[in-house]
C-alpha cells in the first residue's frame, strides 16, 4: 500500500514510523474495542441460554443441542473462515477487512436480536460468526504491525486482558438487559459498540498488508468448513441421543475427520495453501497453538454447563449469574497485562505449565459445588481459574506471533484465533454432549415414575434440566419431587464433565511442560532489521 504508514513493504521489515509509533496505545484501545464486541457477544449469550430455553413469548423455547448450535454456528463460520481473512487481510490491508467484519458483525445483531425462531437465531449466528472471522485476525495483526517487538508482549497482554473486561461487561450488562428487555436486547447492545468503532477505526488505525500474500485457497476452506461441521454436527448428534454408537453419529464423526485429514493433505501440496503447514516445526508455534486449543476446549465446555447451574439449580437471576462471573474476568483484567514480567522472569514454558495446572485443579474443584455450596467458594475457584487463564493466553499469543514474520501477522493470527475457536467450538460439542448424556441418564428413573406421563414429552424432558423443571411446573405441587431430581441428576452431570475438563487442562499441561521452549517467548528469533535502519522511533 504506497500510502501506508506501516513499513511493511520489505522482506525484513523495519521500525514502525514515528507517528504510528506515538499513537500506537490510542490506537490499542480502538482495536479493543472490536475485541469487545466479538468477545462480549458470547458471554452475554452465556447468560442468555436460559431465557432463549423458555418458551415463545418469554423465549424461543430453544433444545438443548439448538442452543450448542447457537454458540456453534458462530464458532463453526468463525474458524472456517478464518484462514482466508487472515490472507485476506494480509492481501488487502487489515484495516479495510476491520471495516467489513464489522459492519456484518453489526447487521447480524440486529437480526439476531429480531430471530423468530431458534433455526433463525442459528442462521444469524452464523452471520455475526462471518463478520467475527475478519474482526479477531486483523485485530491482532495491526496490534503486531503499530507496536516494537521489545512492546509486543506488553501489548498483547493488555490485548489479553481486554478478554477478562468483555467477560465482565458481557454478562453484567446481559443481566441489566434481560431484567428489563426481551432476550432480543443482549444482540442490540453490539451496535452502538460497532458504531463507535467503525468512526474511530477509519479515523485513527492504520493499515497494512503483506507485499508478498498467497493467493487465496477456496478449497482448503471448504474443506476445513466442511470438515468441521460434519465433526462437531456429529458429536452433538451423539449427545442428543445419548448414544455416540448410532451409524448416523459414528458416519458424520468419520467423515468429518476424512474431510479434515484431505485438507491437511491438500494444505502441504498446494503452493498457495490457507495455512502454512511448516509454520508447525518450529516448536514454540506448535505447542503455543496446543495449549491454546486445549485451555479453551476446556473452558467453554465448562462456561455452557455453569450458567445452568447458577441459574436453574441455585435459581439466580441473570444480573446476579453475570456478577457471579466477575472474578474470573477481574483476574484476567488483573493480571494478564502483567504476565510477561512474570514470563521474563521464570521463561514462558514454567508459566504456562503452572497456569493449565491452576485451571485443572480448578475445574476439579467444581466438585465441590453442589445445590447448597457457599456461593463464595465458586468466586474463589474462579478467580483462581482466571489467574491460571491469565498467564496462559498471553505467553502462548507472545509465542505464536513472534514466532512468525511481521508481514505474516494476518495469517499467524488467524492460526491463533482458528485453534482457539475450534478447541471452544469441541469443547461445547463433547463437554456439552457429556452433560447432556449424563444429565438423561440420571433422570430417567425420576420422569419414569411420573403417572401419565406421554413417552414423547417423557423424552423431550430428559434432555436438559431447562425442559424438566418446565415439566415440573406444569405438574403443579406435585412436580416438585421431579425438581429435586432434576437439580441433583444436573450437579451429577456437572461434576462428570468438570473432570473430564480437568483432564483436558492436564493434558495441556503436559503438552506446554514438554514442548514449549524453556526460554522466554520475547527472546525468540527474529528478523534482522532492515541495512538502513539505524535508528528506532521515537518513544
Amino acid at each position: 500500500m504506497a500510502n501506508s504508514p506501516i513499513r511493511s513493504g520489505d522482506p525484513s521489515p523495519g521500525r514502525v514510523d514515528a507517528t504510528v509509533h506515538r499513537r500506537r496505545w490510542v490506537i490499542l484501545s480502538v482495536l479493543m474495542l472490536s475485541l469487545l464486541i466479538v468477545v462480549l457477544d458470547n458471554s452475554i449469550l452465556n447468560i442468555a441460554m436460559k431465557t432463549i430455553a423458555m418458551p415463545a413469548p418469554a423465549g424461543l423455547g430453544a433444545t438443548q443441542s439448538e442452543l450448542e448450535w447457537a454458540i456453534n454456528a458462530y464458532t463453526l463460520v468463525f474458524a472456517g473462515l478464518l484462514f482466508t481473512s487472515g490472507l485476506l487481510g494480509d492481501r488487502l490491508g487489515r484495516k479495510k477487512v476491520l471495516l467489513f467484519g464489522l459492519a456484518v458483525f453489526g447487521a447480524g445483531s440486529v437480526l439476531a436480536a429480531f430471530a423468530a425462531s431458534p433455526v433463525q437465531l442459528i442462521a444469524f449466528r452464523a452471520l455475526m460468526g462471518l463478520g467475527g472471522a475478519f474482526v479477531m485476525p486483523a485485530t491482532l495483526a495491526v496490534l503486531m504491525n503499530v507496536f516494537e517487538r521489545e512492546e509486543q508482549p506488553k501489548a498483547i497482554g493488555v490485548w489479553a486482558g481486554g478478554v477478562g473486561l468483555a467477560i465482565a461487561v458481557g454478562p453484567i450488562a446481559g443481566g441489566l438487559l434481560l431484567d428489563r428487555f426481551w432476550w432480543g436486547s443482549v444482540f442490540l447492545i453490539n451496535v452502538p459498540i460497532v458504531l463507535v468503532t467503525l468512526v474511530a477505526m477509519a479515523f485513527l488505525v492504520p493499515d497494512s498488508r503483506d507485499p508478498s500474500p498467497g493467493r487465496l485457497d477456496p478449497v482448503g476452506v471448504a474443506l476445513s468448513v466442511v470438515g468441521l461441521v460434519l465433526l462437531v454436527y456429529g458429536i452433538i448428534k451423539g449427545g442428543q441421543l445419548a448414544d455416540f454408537t448410532d451409524p448416523e453419529v459414528i458416519g458424520t464423526v468419520l467423515g468429518g475427520l476424512a474431510v479434515l485429514a484431505v485438507f491437511v493433505v491438500h494444505q502441504k501440496r498446494s503452493d498457495h495453501p490457507s495455512i502454512d503447514i511448516g509454520y508447525f516445526r518450529n516448536p514454540a508455534f506448535s505447542a503455543a497453538v496446543a495449549a491454546i486449543a486445549l485451555v479453551f476446549f476446556a473452558l467453554m465446555g465448562v462456561t455452557f454447563f455453569i450458567v445452568f447451574y447458577v441459574q436453574s439449580v441455585r435459581g439466580y437471576t441473570p444480573l446476579e449469574s453475570g456478577l457471579l462471573i466477575l472474578p474470573l474476568a477481574a483476574a484476567q483484567l488483573i493480571f494478564a497485562p502483567r504476565a510477561r514480567y512474570v514470563v521474563d522472569r521464570f521463561g514462558a514454558r514454567a508459566v504456562c505449565t503452572a497456569g493449565m495446572l491452576t485451571v485443572a485443579v480448578t475445574m476439579a474443584g467444581l466438585l465441590l459445588l453442589d445445590v447448597s455450596t457457599p456461593m463464595w467458594l465458586m468466586e474463589v475457584i474462579f478467580f483462581l481459574q482466571g489467574t491460571g487463564m491469565a498467564h496462559i493466553m498471553p505467553p502462548v499469543t507472545v509465542s505464536i506471533m513472534q514466532s512468525l514474520p511481521r508481514e505474516k501477522a494476518g495469517s499467524g493470527s488467524a492460526l491463533n484465533n482458528t485453534f482457539r475457536q475450534v478447541g471452544g467450538t469441541l469443547g461445547v460439542a463433547v463437554l456439552g454432549s457429556v452433560l447432556s448424556t449424563t444429565y438423561r441418564d440420571s433422570i430417567k428413573d425420576a420422569l419414569n415414575s411420573v403417572p401419565d406421563l406421554p413417552g414423547p414429552v417423557r423424552h423431550a424432558a430428559g434432555e436438559s434440566i431447562e425442559a424438566t423443571l418446565g415439566v415440573a411446573a406444569r405438574l403443579g405441587p406435585a412436580g416438585r419431587p421431579l425438581v429435586t431430581a432434576a437439580q441433583d441428576a444436573f450437579v451429577h452431570a456437572m461434576h462428570l464433565t468438570a473432570l473430564a475438563s480437568s483432564g483436558i487442562a492436564l493434558v495441556g499441561a503436559v503438552v506446554v511442560a514438554v514442548f514449549l521452549p524453556g526460554r522466554p517467548a520475547t527472546a525468540a528469533p527474529v528478523a534482522a532489521p532492515r541495512p538502513d535502519e539505524t535508528a528506532r522511533a521515537p518513544k
